[in-house]
């Protein structure tokens, strides 16, 4: 009992220091979510409060970052001028403080927030060629990757959700619709408010030509599949990596160069191997985070009911 005590302890630390870049307790801006006048962007029984409240958006989150990797713009803005090769951890935590400050922060703090990444986008700039062979100008604010990145990201959160998640209050469309919110932003110019516009503009995407495979997106590719994390935590990432690729539509796999999970020509388990996986990140992380805490106490504080 005390060994598999110790163990989750273990595990649940470097759950947290993946994720947030701190162990133990949460990070600084964790309890500030507590501050604020009033009720934030979403609230309690939101679908993107329980679309982001599933263990199931650590899928998610590998899969947007294999989706997004094809679009040869993102990717050049992402491999030229973030620290995601040397620091991509740290790149994944200031990822997650955006997404959470959005989902259970104030409108303030999640205004803030955002302000602070499209200022560090401003500096994101360059050129790209694209899956026809044009070559391109691209910005990080530049309408056309923020939406693609806005897109996958809400395909990628719903499609997790849909196997390994739980059931969306109002469906797919209202995380969409509510998640428009957060594109809107970001500077997404009438972002899709329904699942099925998010599937049809992904569909306008890859007939487009400009989707691209390349040694760039080879070597990112083969990095999300191994990144640098703890020895405590690779057994489980394999599987989940397995999983995010399972979940991707076949012709985004062939693009990426990878392949379903096979041992010879049987296929293996992953997904079912995946839902066993976040079992035991949900049992050393416990059923609500501290952002969704912190943000209970802020409502609570506002005298909102059924917090």
């Amino acid at each position: 009992m005390d060994y598999m005590r110790n163990y989750l302890t273990e595990y649940r630390d470097e759950l947290q220091r993946t994720f947030t870049g701190t162990s133990g307790t949460p990070p600084e801006w964790v309890p500030r979510l507590a501050e604020g006048n009033d009720a934030g962007y979403y609230l309690p029984g939101s679908a993107v409060w329980a679309v982001h409240g599933h263990v199931a958006t650590i899928i998610a989150g590998i899969r947007v970052l294999l989706m997004q990797a094809l679009h040869p713009g993102a990717l050049a803005g992402v491999y030229e001028h973030s620290g995601f090769q040397k620091d991509p951890l740290g790149r994944l935590a200031n990822t997650i403080r955006w997404i959470f400050t959005v989902t259970y922060g104030s409108k303030d703090a999640a205004e803030a927030a955002t302000l602070r990444v499209r200022k560090i986008h401003e500096h994101v700039r360059g050129t790209y060629v694209d899956g026809t062979g044009a070559r391109r100008d691209y910005a990080a604010n530049d309408p056309e990757l923020l939406r693609w990145v806005h897109v996958t990201y809400a395909d990628s959160f719903i499609t997790a959700n849909r196997i390994w998640g739980q059931a969306i209050p109002g469906g797919p469309d209202a995380y969409v619709r509510e998640w428009a919110v957060a594109g809107q932003l970001m500077g997404v110019q009438d972002p899709p408010v329904t699942y099925a516009q998010v599937r049809d503009e992904l569909e306008r995407w890859y007939s487009s030509g400009v989707l691209r495979a390349d040694e760039r997106l080879a070597e990112t590719v083969s990095f999300i599949r191994t990144p640098p994390l703890s020895p405590l935590l690779r057994p489980g990432y394999r599987i989940l990596f397995a999983a995010a690729v399972a979940s991707l539509e076949p012709k985004y796999r062939a693009i990426l160069g990878i392949g379903p999970a096979r041992l010879g020509p049987i296929p293996l388990p992953v997904i079912t191997a995946a839902r066993a996986v976040l079992g035991m990140v949900r049992l050393a992380l416990g059923s609500h985070g501290p952002s969704e805490l912190a943000a209970r106490r802020r409502l609570q504080r506002l005298g909102y009911a059924q917090v």
